[in-house]
């Protein structure tokens, strides 16, 4: 029997190894995977190359070549575009979270950055706190899925209070613009130009779309769309109004950006009262952690097999699981909707 679980145990050890040697090989081929993707590029400058050559050929009557892109594509790289397209839910909605946050990699590049940290984590897990792989591999991918999603929801919100601090700066130099006789399409690319992104490239798309022939309306509830925010829709809607029933659209706006430098302040005023309960909520959050962390420090031996017997790492699990719930439930008792 001794020898029978012997057996056993050295054959998991062995199973968990190999896990671990596969591991990092699927680490190196998602590195591959992700800084060799230029397929997209590569391909944008045959077409170009068949158009000059084409054009050389037949002077001024050159064969008619689209090299516009037809579809939205999640990844350069064909075999993960078609796994994406399979399997990956909403893809619209993630594509949108990564345009409304200014960043400009693709679904793809966020898929493998979050299988590549799920694979790091898990690796981490193993070798740092000797975890067994049917433990690291969940951790892993809990990382992989929660990290980027809060780093991506943390720029959204960072660029999101960026424009609303700048956007009644804008709307003053619409005013203006329309009171010095300039129609609202070329004050609104006059204010796209002169504000500081993102609310200029917002506004430069408006005033890009509109050239091309778009209807403002559309531009406005398209960009409306890509921000999410209450502010562009009440610009949005003051627009449509005007262009539909008339009227003095400089008072409008001007009443337009009073309406949201109140609503900024408002804003501040909230987040000033609410301080005080969110400091409260930093300090019980992290209580939890900073008394593990000495008695770590001051007796390691009583803690660690806290971390190292199932049992121990059960229960970690769940008061992480009720800490973040917490955390939840008091982040949504001092966020007010304005």
């Amino acid at each position: 029997m001794n020898a029978l679980q012997a057996l056993a145990a050295g054959g998991g050890q062995g199973t968990d190894l190999a896990l671990l040697a596969i591991l990092p090989l699927g680490l190196l081929i998602l590195l591959v995977a992700l800084f060799a993707g230029g397929g997209g590029k590569k391909q944008f400058t045959r077409r170009v190359a068949r158009i000059k050559t084409n054009h050389e050929k037949h002077g001024t009557n050159p064969e008619r070549i689209s090299i516009a892109r037809r579809a939205k594509k999640s990844s350069d790289i064909r075999i993960l575009n078609y796994i994406i397209q399979r399997l990956l839910p909403r893809q619209d909605e993630l594509r949108l979270r990564i345009e409304r946050a200014g960043m400009g990699f693709s679904v793809g590049v966020y898929v493998l950055s979050s299988l590549l940290l799920g694979i790091v984590a898990a690796v981490g897990a193993s070798m740092l706190w000797n975890w067994s792989l049917t433990t690291a591999l969940p951790f892993g991918l809990a990382m992989g899925l929660a990290i980027p999603h809060f780093y991506l929801g943390m720029r959204i919100n960072k660029r999101q209070a960026r424009f609303v601090d700048l956007f009644p700066d804008a709307i003053d130099l619409m005013v203006r613009g329309i009171k010095a006789g300039l129609p609202i399409a070329e004050s609104i690319k006059a204010a796209g130009d002169e504000i500081p992104d993102p609310v200029g490239i917002e506004l430069r798309r408006v005033t890009d779309g509109v050239r091309v022939g778009r209807q403002m309306d559309d531009v406005l509830w398209e960009s409306s769309r890509r921000m999410g925010l209450q502010e562009f829709n009440f610009f949005a809607i003051a627009l449509s109004i005007q262009n539909e029933t008339g009227g003095n659209l400089a008072e409008t706006l001007n009443n337009l950006a009073e309406v949201l430098r109140g609503r900024r302040q408002l804003k501040r005023k909230i987040r000033a009262l609410s301080s005080e309960a969110k400091a409260s909520a930093y300090i019980i959050g992290s209580l939890p952690f900073i008394m593990t962390l000495l008695i770590y420090l001051t007796n390691s031996n009583y803690i660690v097999g806290l971390f190292m017997d199932p049992r121990g790492q059960a229960m970690v699990g769940f008061g992480l699981f009720m800490i973040a719930v917490g955390a939840l439930v008091m982040n949504r008792m001092v966020k007010f909707e304005i």
